[in-house]
């Protein structure tokens, strides 16, 4: 998401920049990474909002909602080197709940649209939209659900995508609670037309269901009044490579170090998708024992040498108490798209500079 566009006679210089990962020392979980104007922003899930409860300052969830804005905010302006800068959304009704998922954010026509979900805990989970006239906020909740199911009231991690066409499509994660053609009982992905940026279709289409081992949750997990061997797809983030649409995804449980991030493929955005080959595990990224615990929830952004894409990603610390932000370079091979991480020790990036960049 940028609205800059280096010209061409502007002479370039060609530099290396180092990181290690995790990439800021604070909570930020589910991680949404996009550039606006020159600079770099992401916004996530902070140690509050995932839970609901206090944080570790012993700050009280009621009063934080009350008083001061949802969801960390991050800034850069060389890609590598991330800041706090506060938080983007506004409290909405403390009636619709008090855990917050998952933000991200879209530019349209002027204007930043900001998508999560809010309930209580793993219940009643709703998606919504709040809006900005500028990227860092403060960000408005529009005072109405996005998307609520009546049947399986969960619906988590909206991932706004357009199309070439310039059409939106809102990709979102919902419980399923059936077994057809084999899927397994739990959370997977959905896809839906926007007829504008605060409305869906409703016409959801299924993007993909738990068909693996790898993708469970939980055994014997009692929700809607029964008891399930639960599995879980969460998190999509989707890109077009080559004419096919790539949805990202990550399956089995956040609290645990087996969490990672697969993908299935379709040639329409709509679909009808496939991911052949993950019946071992995770393909893109995956858990490195003694090192990285956890790592998922993508979100891709192009470098600063205007064409290395890099996953955003969360995992958790030695301890997992917190979730970090991360990032390592999503490389795509004739196999399919693969991840050169998870990584822990120093890596080098390059940026591209124009002179108004150096000024």
């Amino acid at each position: 998401m940028s609205d800059t566009t280096p010209s061409p006679n502007q002479p370039e210089t060609v530099v290396q920049r180092i990181y290690t990962n995790p990439l800021h020392p604070g909570y930020l979980a589910d991680p949404f990474a996009w550039e606006y104007a020159g600079e770099y922003y992401a916004v996530g899930t902070g140690a509050v909002e995932a839970s609901g409860q206090e944080d570790d300052m012993g700050q009280a969830a009621s009063n934080f909602l009350t008083h001061l804005r949802l969801f960390p905010l991050l800034r850069s302006d060389d890609f590598v080197t991330w800041h706090e800068i506060g938080h983007a959304l506004l409290p909405p009704d403390p009636s619709l709940g008090d855990t917050f998922w998952a933000p991200e954010v879209a530019y349209h026509e002027g204007t930043f649209y900001l998508y999560y979900s809010v309930g209580f805990e793993d219940k009643n989970h709703q998606l919504r939209v709040a809006t900005s006239t500028h990227p860092q906020g403060p960000y408005a909740d529009i005072g109405q659900t996005l998307w609520q199911p009546q049947d399986l009231p969960f619906a988590i991690d909206p991932h706004p995508f357009q199309d070439e066409d310039g059409q939106w499509y809102l990709f979102y994660a919902r419980d399923f609670l059936d077994t057809e053609g084999g899927a397994r009982v739990g959370t997977a992905l959905v896809v839906d037309r926007l007829l504008d940026m605060t409305t869906l279709a409703g016409e959801p289409q299924t993007v993909m269901r738990a068909h693996h081992d790898w993708q469970l949750f939980q055994k014997d997990r009692e929700m809607y009044g029964r008891r399930w061997d639960w599995y879980t797809l969460e998190g999509p983030c989707v890109r077009k490579h080559e004419g096919r649409y790539y949805c990202f995804y990550s399956g089995g449980r956040w609290e645990t170090e087996h969490y990672g991030v697969d993908y299935c493929v379709a040639d329409n955005v709509l679909g009808p998708y496939e991911d052949t080959g993950n019946d071992a595990g995770p393909r893109v990224l995956g858990p490195v024992p003694d090192h990285v615990r956890g790592p998922g929830h993508i979100s891709i952004l192009i470098g600063p040498d205007r064409q290395t894409p890099y996953l955003f990603y969360h995992a958790w610390d030695p301890g997992m108490t917190t979730r970090h932000m991360c990032m390592d370079k999503l490389i795509w091979t004739p196999e399919g798209p693969r991840c050169d991480g998870p990584t822990w020790t120093p890596q080098t990036i390059t940026a591209v500079l124009t002179q108004q960049d150096r000024l």
